[in-house]
C-alpha cells in the first residue's frame, strides 16, 4: 500500500537521485520533477540526467520550466544587492521562492502529498508542529539555506537524505543503478566557473570611485562597488604597495554606495561582536519576544557561535560572545537551538 504520492525535486546529481531511490523503496508512490531555470550547457546536462533517473527508475518525468520567475526572484535580486553594496546568497532565495515556493505549488496540483529533495536536513513533526533540524552528518548538513521554512511548507516535505552521509547517499545510488559520477556542480547554477566579476560586468557598467583607508586617504580607484565583498583582500586592482600598511595586507572593511566608496584596513578591523538582521523568518512562526540566547551562523561555512538575539519590531540585534570575522551584509544570519533551526534573516549591518 502506498504511503502517499510524492514528487522529488531531481537536479541530476547524486544526492536527489538517491533520494527518490529511497522513497520508491519505501512504498510511496514517486515522480521526477526538474526546473528549467536557466539557458547554459550545465543546465542542459542536468536535465538530461534527470531524465535519466526517471527511466531507470520507471517514473514519471515532469520538466518545470521556471526560467522568468527565477530571473525575477533569484538573478535579478542577486545583480540588485550587488549594486547596493551587498552580497547576496541566491541559494536562500532559490530555496524560498522557487523550490519550496512554485515547484511545491506545482507538485501539489499535480496531486502529490509532500516534495522531497535531496538536501541534508530533517524534519521533526509532533502535536506541536514541525520542526527543521540539522542534518545527522553534520559536515554536509544544509539547514542553514532552509531557514525560510515555515509550518505550512515543512508539514508538505521530506528528506530522505537527513539521517544519512554523503557516502551512504552514494551507495544508495549505486544500490539503484544510478549515475554516481557527475560533472562538478556549481556554486551558482547561472554563473560558470564561479566568475562573478563577469556576470556582473555583463549586467551593468561599472562606475568608478574611491578606495580609501579608514582615516579617507586616498589609495586608488575601483571599477564599480559590485565587484567588492567585505573580508576581500585579492583582486583590489591596486598595487602590492597600495594594499599594504605597516608590512601587513588591507581588506576591504566597508562599502559605501552612497559615496560610491570602498574603505580598506588591517584585519584585526573585520571582527564585529553586533549586527543587526531584518527580513526575518522563524519556522515555528512565533517570533521571539524577549532577548534568548541562541548560536548563530553569519556564513554556510562558517562555525556557530553563542549569541544573544534581541528582538525588535521587524528586526533583531544580535550580540556575539566572541567577535566575529567578515560578517556580511546582504548575508543570511541562521539561529539554531541545539540540533534545531529557530530561524534566520538577512544581514542589515553591524558595529564594528
Amino acid at each position: 500500500m502506498s504511503k502517499g504520492k510524492v514528487a522529488v525535486a531531481l537536479s541530476g546529481g547524486v544526492d536527489s537521485s538517491a533520494a527518490a531511490f529511497l522513497l520508491k523503496e519505501a512504498a510511496y508512490e514517486v515522480i521526477g520533477m526538474h526546473m528549467h531555470l536557466w539557458d547554459s550547457p550545465h543546465c542542459d546536462y542536468q536535465a538530461q540526467q534527470a531524465g535519466k533517473i526517471c527511466r531507470i527508475l520507471g517514473i514519471p518525468y515532469y520538466q518545470v520550466d521556471l526560467q522568468k520567475e527565477f530571473e525575477l526572484l533569484v538573478v535579478d535580486y542577486f545583480r540588485q544587492e550587488y549594486q547596493q553594496g551587498r552580497t547576496p546568497n541566491p541559494c536562500v532565495a532559490c530555496n524560498q521562492h522557487i523550490k519550496f515556493g512554485f515547484l511545491l505549488d506545482k507538485a501539489l496540483s499535480l496531486g502529490a502529498d509532500y516534495l522531497a529533495t535531496g538536501h541534508y536536513a530533517r524534519v521533526e513533526h509532533s502535536r506541536d508542529g514541525h520542526r527543521l533540524l540539522k542534518a545527522a552528518d553534520i559536515g554536509k548538513d544544509q539547514s542553514y539555506f532552509l531557514y525560510t521554512l515555515t509550518q505550512e511548507k515543512l508539514g508538505r516535505i521530506l528528506f530522505p537524505l537527513g539521517d544519512r552521509t554523503k557516502n551512504e547517499a552514494k551507495q544508495v545510488a549505486k544500490q539503484g543503478r544510478l549515475p554516481t559520477i557527475a560533472k562538478p556542480s556549481q556554486d551558482i547554477c547561472f554563473i560558470s566557473q564561479k566568475n562573478y566579476g563577469t556576470f556582473l560586468s555583463q549586467s551593468y557598467p561599472g562606475t568608478p570611485g574611491d578606495v580609501v583607508d579608514t582615516q579617507g586617504r586616498g589609495l586608488g580607484q575601483h571599477q564599480g562597488i559590485a565587484f567588492y565583498t567585505i573580508g576581500q583582500r585579492h583582486g583590489l586592482g591596486l598595487s602590492s604597495t597600495q594594499v599594504l600598511s605597516a608590512g601587513k595586507p588591507l581588506y576591504v572593511l566597508k562599502i559605501e554606495p552612497e559615496r560610491n566608496r570602498i574603505v580598506l584596513g588591517p584585519e584585526k578591523e573585520l571582527y564585529s561582536r553586533k549586527l543587526t538582521a531584518q527580513k526575518l523568518n522563524w519556522v515555528s512562526g512565533k517570533a521571539p519576544r524577549e532577548p534568548i540566547t541562541v548560536t548563530a551562523k553569519v556564513r554556510y561555512k562558517s562555525k556557530e557561535a553563542e549569541a544573544v538575539l534581541s528582538p525588535h519590531d521587524g528586526s533583531v540585534d544580535v550580540c556575539f560572545s566572541q567577535p566575529q570575522k567578515a560578517i556580511t551584509p546582504g548575508q543570511a544570519i541562521v539561529f539554531y537551538d541545539a540540533v534545531g533551526v529557530l530561524g534566520g534573516g538577512i544581514i542589515y549591518q553591524t558595529e564594528k
